[in-house]
């Protein structure tokens, strides 16, 4: 008999994975990349980022009522759309989402370990692994716990951050950079949204998808985009832009920077805390990815085993973290961004893309939504650098053609639908 997910969690317990997955290393890395993009105009890039993660929410929402299994994206592109943009989502997933595994375990390296990064965030993947090993109800448990900690370490940042003497919400003004250095900031604070798809790959594992799964996606992200406009006034009014983008742990300078600087040490350490939480759940959300994409051969179909006692896709799941432990001795937490933000955007293009195609019983907002979201992910890709561009291009054209030459020969014959 075939070992199967089995359904465990409720709606506070996916609300609580989406939060988790969000709050982490993004909030407390992107700020860098963008600001060297857009100065204070990162602010208009993160109503660009929000609105088009509204969008895909809404998208994801739609299509995770109506398609409730493992896979996200890869699964609804495939029903939609046919098994190629299928492949292609989930091909930009795992990919996309390896990527923003290795800079969430380099941010805490950044925050926890300065020096040593890549071998402090080395040690957080074998940990993520041992902890996930333990099961996905152990895995809820200690991401609620993990998130008191991200929490307290922003609200750290916030005060200390305004307790700074040259703490002025006039820095906010004028707002610099041009619309293309917004919509390129957009894309790097994008990677600070992107964990809502946690939840959706979450379809087999939680009670009543139907209603669950929708609910927590625009919950956890109307809470993490709330956090995210105070942590970014903050920062801006603390620090000068310049400062934030000359770091990989810009919170740490905003916290530096105040008069109870003291506290740094409960940034730093709640930082790594919170990235090793998104982790937690980043590393589980790409596994089960690959188990759907394995069960259907589009990938070896070895990694589609379930542990039947953890009842876990234990050889997915361990394959994941060995990609990232290597990506992360190599890898630059910005270039990691980059490339995360350019995968992601098409796996969420297509998404789009597949609601627009859902029939009018099954909608739930109007086409416009889907529309917008599927143009505001491929301008938000192609703004960002081109090495990141074309890092993503060829890596996804990779994957397709890999799957022409090798699905019909060592994966299987015909894939399942």
């Amino acid at each position: 008999m075939t070992a199967t997910l089995r359904r465990r969690l409720g709606l506070a317990d996916a609300v609580v994975v989406g939060i988790g997955s969000m709050i982490g290393a993004g909030v407390f890395a992107v700020w860098a990349p963008a600001a060297a993009a857009a100065g204070t105009g990162l602010l208009v890039g993160l109503a660009i980022a929000g609105a088009v993660a509204w969008c895909n929410a809404t998208s994801s929402a739609q299509l995770a009522a109506v398609h409730p299994e493992s896979g996200g994206t890869y699964v609804y592109g495939r029903r939609e759309l046919g098994a190629a943009w299928g492949f292609l989502a989930g091909w930009g997933f795992v990919i996309g989402k390896t990527a923003s595994c290795a800079a969430m375990a380099l941010t805490i390296g950044a925050y926890a370990w300065p020096g040593a990064e890549r071998l402090a965030a080395a040690a957080a993947v074998a940990a993520i692994v041992a902890v996930n090993i333990g099961g996905l109800t152990r895995t809820a448990v200690v991401t609620r716990v993990l998130l008191v900690f991200a929490v307290t370490a922003l609200a750290v940042v916030v005060v200390v951050g305004w307790s700074s003497e040259d703490a002025d919400i006039g820095r906010l003004t004028p707002l610099a950079g041009s619309w293309l250095d917004h919509l390129r900031a957009a894309g790097f604070l994008f990677f600070a949204f992107a964990g809502y798809a946690r939840i959706a790959t979450l379809g087999e594992e939680v009670r009543d998808p139907v209603r669950t799964i929708p609910r927590a996606i625009r919950g956890a992200l109307a809470v993490v985009l709330v956090v995210y406009i105070v942590v970014a006034v903050t920062a801006l009014s603390a620090v000068p832009a310049a400062e934030l983008a000359a770091s990989d742990a810009p919170l740490r300078v905003v916290v530096e920077s105040g008069r109870w600087s003291g506290l740094g040490s409960v940034t730093r350490v709640g930082a790594g805390i919170a990235a090793l939480g998104a982790l937690l759940n980043m590393i589980p959300g790409v596994s089960r990815t690959v188990l759907a994409m394995a069960r259907r051969r589009d990938l070896p179909g070895w990694l589609a085993g379930v542990d039947t006692r953890r009842h876990l896709p234990l050889r997915a799941e361990l394959i994941v973290a060995a990609v990232v432990a290597a990506v992360v001795l190599v890898a630059d937490l910005r270039d990691a961004i980059g490339f995360s933000g350019v995968a992601v955007l098409v796996y969420y293009a297509i998404t789009n893309a597949s609601a627009l195609r859902l029939p009018d019983e099954h909608r739930r907002a109007p086409r416009i939504v889907a529309g917008t979201g599927l143009l505001g992910c491929l301008v938000l890709a192609l703004a960002l650098p081109v090495s990141a561009v074309v890092a993503g291009a060829a890596m996804l054209a990779g994957g397709l053609i890999g799957r022409a030459v090798l699905s019909r020969s060592r994966w299987g014959t015909t894939p399942s639908p």
